[in-house]
């Protein structure tokens, strides 16, 4: 194996703290042979698939391979933007708004790139542009605010795949979850808040979460329980009582059962029960993308209008909104403590004492 992590080393060389914004992914494009390449190595991670992987092998390219990329790409054309993928696109935009707030606090000593666990751009590319920027330490923080095996500790897995190919390891910090941050909460609020402020308020809140197998909570992932968490908190900060609001699980594939209720039956019961307009919030998303703006405000809505309901209004994500970034900001000085970058001044007199010194025991220029 090629050691490359410590190539472009000097001695009295700049150093800064980086900060690893990660996210799910996306594919280059809305086509059926991008989607295919996605989707590969998205369903071959075994934290997303828990299956014996010859077996799983087989299905994947047997089967799914065979006729998911055609209706998903299907799907991806209808959310797809002049400037790319929504998640791409707000992604890039909330790593804007975050590297300006930490300029604000510890101007000139943080970088901040977006990886993406699958696809482009990836982890390892995020991760070789802060190692050029001189970043000796790494907060890694998931675009996950309820932790999960299948998401957060997928990051850290390729986090710690690029490491082994450098010689000169940083030191590394993760943010595992976010789910209960008061200011995170906040935000979430807010929206809402002034989702209502623009439209008529719907008779329900559904707070629909991403779904995942029974079967990997049972076997201990605290997912569900920092979903229900999050629900009751914004619930909480809103004032709705018990009846104002309900919550649920989407995107489920297979035949598996997944965490209950789902949200396209609970959709529908609503429907069927003579509710006419619905409000959708999905928090555990933090950028809009397929999950968000196909499958909530396109495929629902028409589950929900074709069980007798009139509408269904998603309450965008959080993407690129100041209170995101400042919430993301605090939670960053909050794992960074301790580290020189947040500690104490940058002393650009002793850098240069310290490259005078290893010149004179003779280091290379």
């Amino acid at each position: 194996m090629a050691y490359t992590g410590d190539k472009d080393y000097r001695h009295g060389s700049k150093e800064s703290l980086g900060i690893l914004l990660a996210n799910l992914g996306t594919p280059d494009a809305p086509t059926t042979s991008a989607v295919r390449r996605y989707l590969a190595e998205f369903l071959w991670d075994a934290r997303v698939i828990e299956v014996p992987r010859p077996i799983w092998w087989l299905v994947l390219h047997g089967v799914i391979l065979r006729f998911r990329p055609r209706r998903s790409a299907e799907a991806y054309r209808k959310v797809w933007t002049e400037e790319g993928s929504p998640l791409l696109v707000n992604g890039r935009l909330l790593q804007e708004q975050l590297q300006k707030s930490m300029e604000e606090t510890l101007p000139g000593r943080v970088k901040v790139e977006l990886g993406m666990r699958y696809g482009s751009p990836s982890i390892e590319s995020a991760m070789e542009a802060l190692r050029k920027a001189g970043c000796r330490r790494l907060l890694v923080l998931p675009m996950y605010p309820q932790y999960s095996a299948t998401t957060s500790a997928s990051i850290f897995d390729a986090v710690w795949d690029v490491l082994r190919q450098w010689r000169w390891v940083p030191e590394v910090r993760t943010i595992n979850q976010y789910h209960d941050d008061p200011a995170y909460i906040e935000a979430l609020a807010n929206s809402i808040t002034e989702h209502w402020a623009n439209k008529p308020r719907g008779e329900r809140l559904l707070f629909s979460f991403h779904g995942v197998p029974k079967r990997y909570i049972l076997s201990g992932d605290p997912y569900f329980c920092h979903c229900q968490k999050t629900a009751r908190l914004v619930a909480e900060k809103l004032g709705l009582g018990k009846d104002d609001w309900s919550l649920s699980f989407q995107s489920r594939v297979g035949r598996e059962e997944w965490l209950r209720p789902y949200t396209d039956h609970q959709v529908m019961a609503f429907g069927d029960e003579g509710m006419k307009n619905l409000d959708v919030v999905c928090p555990g998303f933090a950028s809009d993308c397929l999950e968000t703006l196909e499958e909530i405000a396109m495929q629902n809505n028409e589950f929900f209008q074709e069980h007798g309901g009139d509408q269904l209004r998603y309450i965008p994500a959080l993407n690129a909104r100041e209170d995101h970034a400042r919430a993301l900001a605090g939670l960053v000085a909050r794992h960074v403590r301790g580290w020189p970058e947040a500690s104490y001044p940058e002393d650009p007199a002793a850098l240069n004492a310290s490259r005078e010194r290893a010149l004179e025991m003779g280091a290379e220029r």
